[in-house]
């Protein structure tokens, strides 16, 4: 299939809806001439919650872009479901309790929680509608045509109905329970995302009773998309699907003998899945845990998805039953958890639909020595993921867990993934008796339960596990050998801004840096020591420390640059991070902009500052990249100080900066930091995946109209990956 835009297919919007429309902007407005501005004031502040909603917007947008092949196109638009599925369980739950709780208290951006509760479900509304069409309306006639079917029941042949009912007899009609609504058979206690049917029957029972409404839970172990046998599709030839959900509702029937189906709907409720611990009341947070995670599936409910042919009193009284107002309620037309279509990728061989594959690259400093020891001893070396590959890293570890001169590794560890090389080489590491130190945040959200697996595995193997610290969440990446090298003892580093998630290092982009600096040794060291024990706060000379010494030192930095430039000297700031929300650190940005500091910032996700505000934030770019790849990599440039590049954990977010343990360290290497700011420089001048945000907080699609395209994840692949082979 070419690549090339078809004139049929509608391309991607050039511009989204403002995250906030401006709070008591001034009579002056925000482009006209110079006034004098208060840097507190809510208008020079976008909301959070809005600004991650339009995040969600801009991945959605890639569904209509017709430079990425089909599939690909599909995923983005999956992947906006999974993502608004934890924006509701998280964002819109928290905001919902506020509310709940009469915490009133408006924003920085002067915006109460029932404001912004209001405007995220009406652009919510809007953008599910959007996302329904597109795959109704574009993507899966697009996929007819390339002879992928997901065959609706009143297209099914006599021998696929023969087919699905079969399958419905044996595999569903054993493992589902209907249960019927009465005084003796109260509403089910739904499990959070969970496909669900309601039915409205009309006859009576065996028992004589009077027939309602019934539900049917759908269990989780049962898959949501079933391919038809070859020998039933020979009329088309292709790949052929049906959905589970529409043999359910054609066979609904047989869960309730000689009585009649009036009405039969899917469902889904969306709940409150943020864990509540009280960190200082819990002796065992593993155990705790164990506890909070059943309790998660069953929290308040904050969204009701229903088809959109569910008539309104059926659906009336499921927001009842869940105690939800009806703009919490999201008619949609088609499936009610798109997210599940993502097994249609493992589904499917079909290479010309995807992105082209690659082979990520190992870098020159790993390859021209065979000991991973005498390579970074020799050299820092900088892997860029997913273009240079992660191997190193896995190498680095499974190489000390068999040399006999490497007497510990200590790691801490956040999200793993499934199933982990790095967890397999500290358990032979434990077992060769290394000292083995790992530091495993339990309180990933969403990876809770393997997290726990893998402590267990390793403390079975004689590993020491530590869970972070009591009322943090360790979220720094680190991982030291300590290796004896003659009469003295040598740390071997690497430091990273991504997780130890080998699944991750494949689609998201991530620094991490190998070396034997000792200086940054020590410093690792300290923090280790202080995050397994007890004792004062540590001062390391060269890394910047949350929640001690990160956010001073990043506003001593970001004030350095101002007053460089207040002196009249060129100066300059790059930001690239996740999510910009902080007070302080945007009130310093604004400071540096009025002294003359030329700042650009790369910020995939929420942003609170509003650039381009005259006076203020005039000298201030905000850039969102949209690609391939999920931009991960946190990385700071100041064009005044030495070293220069820094590379960390954390956001510019509160929570990074005083409730997580962080670490930002600098690029000592100048050869190596130089090429960082260059690969910057390569995202700043992107023209195809990047959004810009005006002044009115709108994000706006760069278009390179008639210049040369440039997309910074390609040119990248290009010039890291392995020759060849991208």
């Amino acid at each position: 299939m070419s690549n090339k835009p078809d004139n049929s297919i509608p391309q991607p919007p050039t511009a989204l809806p403002a995250a906030v429309a401006p709070v008591a902007v001034p009579e002056q407005g925000l482009k006209k001439k110079a006034r004098k501005h208060r840097l507190g004031e809510p208008y020079l502040y976008l909301n959070r919650e809005l600004s991650h909603l339009q995040f969600n917007q801009r991945v959605l947008a890639q569904a209509m872009d017709s430079k990425h092949p089909l599939l690909e196109r599909l995923r983005f638009l999956l992947i906006f479901s999974s993502n608004m599925d934890e924006f509701f369980e998280i964002r819109v739950a928290s905001l919902k309790k506020q509310v709940d709780f009469g915490r009133e208290k408006p924003g920085m951006d002067g915006l109460r929680p029932q404001q912004v509760m209001q405007k995220i479900f009406e652009e919510s509304q809007k953008a599910i509608v959007e996302q329904y069409r597109i795959l109704n309306g574009i993507l899966l006639p697009e996929l007819r045509k390339e002879k992928i079917f997901i065959w609706t029941p009143d297209e099914w042949t006599e021998s696929q109905r023969h087919w699905a009912y079969q399958y419905f007899r044996n595999e569903i009609y054993p493992v589902v329970s209907p249960l019927g609504l009465d005084p003796a058979h109260p509403f089910p206690r739904l499990v959070n995302k969970s496909l669900n049917f309601i039915l409205s029957l009309s006859g009576k029972d065996a028992f004589g009773r009077e027939s309602g409404l019934a539900i049917l839970p759908v269990p989780r172990s049962l898959p949501r998309l079933l391919r038809l046998p070859p020998e039933l599709c020979r009329r088309k030839k292709g790949d052929h699907f049906i959905y589970l959900s529409a043999i359910i509702r054609a066979f609904a029937s047989e869960f309730f003998p000689g009585m009649a189906i009036k009405e039969c709907h899917q469902f889904r409720v969306t709940r409150n899945a943020d864990l509540e611990m009280n960190d200082a009341e819990v002796e065992d947070i593993a155990h705790a845990l164990q506890g909070e995670l059943h309790l998660r599936q069953f929290g308040t409910a904050v969204r009701l998805e229903v088809n959109a042919a569910c008539p309104e009193w059926i659906s009336d009284y499921l927001l009842e039953h869940f105690n939800l107002d009806r703009m919490a309620l999201f008619p949609v037309d088609g499936q009610v958890n798109l997210t599940r279509l993502l097994a249609l990728y493992k589904m499917l061989d079909r290479p010309d639909l995807c992105y082209p594959a690659f082979m990520p690259a190992l870098p020159e400093g790993v390859t021209e020595h065979v000991n991973l020891f005498d390579a970074i001893s020799d050299r820092d070396i900088l892997l860029h993921h997913p273009y240079e590959s992660f191997a190193p890293v896995v190498d680095l570890v499974r190489t000390a867990a068999r040399d006999p001169n490497v007497l510990a590794i200590k790691q801490t560890l956040y999200r793993l993934g499934n199933t982990s090389e790095l967890i397999d080489a500290l358990i032979e590491a434990a077992r060769n008796g290394k000292e083995v130190i790992a530091v495993i945040e339990l309180r990933a959200r969403f990876d809770e339960e393997e997290n726990m697996h893998f402590a267990s595995r390793l403390q079975e193997a004689g590993a020491v596990v530590v869970y972070g610290v009591v009322g943090y969440k360790t979220h720094a990446k680190l991982l030291m050998v300590v290796r004896r090298e003659g009469r003295k003892l040598k740390r071997y580093l690497h430091l990273a801004t991504g997780n130890y998630h080998p699944g991750n290092a494949k689609a998201y982009t991530d620094y991490g840096l190998m070396t034997a600096d000792p200086d940054l040794g020590n410093d690792v060291h300290k923090v280790f020591q202080q995050i397994t024990g007890m004792g004062k706060n540590i001062r390391p000379r060269w890394l910047l420390h949350a929640p001690f010494s990160l956010r001073q030192r990043t506003l001593s930095l970001i004030k350095a640059e101002a007053a460089k430039a207040a002196s009249g000297k060129p100066a300059r700031i790059i930001a690239k991070i996740n999510g910009l929300t902080d007070t302080r650190i945007i009130k310093a940005l604004y400071e540096a902009s009025v002294a003359g500091v030329r700042i650009d910032l790369i910020v995939r996700g929420m942003c609170c500052l509003r650039p381009g505000v005259t006076g203020v934030s005039d000298n201030i770019r905000v850039v969102s990249i949209i690609g391939r790849f999920l931009e991960h990599s946190r990385v700071f440039y100041f064009s005044h100080a030495e070293p220069a590049v820094y590379l960390s954990s954390a956001d510019w977010r509160e929570r990074n900066l005083d409730r997580r343990v962080e670490v930002c360290f600098p690029v000592r290497s100048s050869a190596l930091a130089s090429r960082i700011v260059k690969e910057l420089e390569t995202y700043l001048a992107d023209n195809t995946d990047a959004w810009q945000l005006d002044v009115d907080g709108n994000y706006q699609r760069l278009d390179p109209k008639g210049s040369t395209s440039k997309c910074a994840q390609q040119q990248l692949l290009e010039k890291l990956g392995a020759p060849g082979k991208r």
